[in-house]
């Protein structure tokens, strides 16, 4: 009776092939590349530079009520265009469950102040106490002072 001997051992390979892992991951970085510029929630809006600015990171989070002034006058609430005579009664519903929230004005640098001044003025006579004014940093110091 003989044994036979059978070396299974020398036809494992130990390498890994990561080639369908690299090619899943192209994909991935692919679509968010795509998709992310989609997520952006904002209306394109050209805020005023300023020295120092004031950090207000309640602005970014999901439940923050922002709204925008364009450079032609035109008042956004979110993502949804609407009139200055409305923004007061649109803010109110929205605050009706959490009221003493911050209310955040994103507005163009050029626009003009009377539009901003009436959109501010609509969302106090909603009964807002508090309001933000976002702006952003200067990229250098443009002053040339010596």
């Amino acid at each position: 009776m003989a044994i036979s001997v059978r070396n299974e051992g020398s036809k494992i390979n130990s390498n890994i092939n990561v080639t369908p892992m690299v090619d899943v991951m192209l994909v991935l970085l692919i679509i968010f590349m795509v998709i992310t510029p989609m997520l952006q929630q904002k209306v394109a809006v050209d805020m005023a530079k300023v020295d120092n600015p004031t950090s207000m990171p309640d602005a970014d989070k999901e439940d923050a009520i922002v709204v925008a002034i364009t450079r032609d006058g035109g008042v956004f609430l979110g993502q949804d265009k609407i009139a200055t005579s409305e923004l007061g009664v649109k803010v109110r519903d929205k605050l009706a469950d959490t009221p003493g929230k911050t209310i955040f004005f994103r507005a163009d640098a050029r626009a003009q102040y009377r539009a901003v001044e009436d959109a501010i003025d609509a969302v106090r006579t909603a009964g807002v106490d508090e309001v933000g004014m976002l702006t952003q940093k200067k990229e250098g110091n443009l002053s040339g002072g010596q």
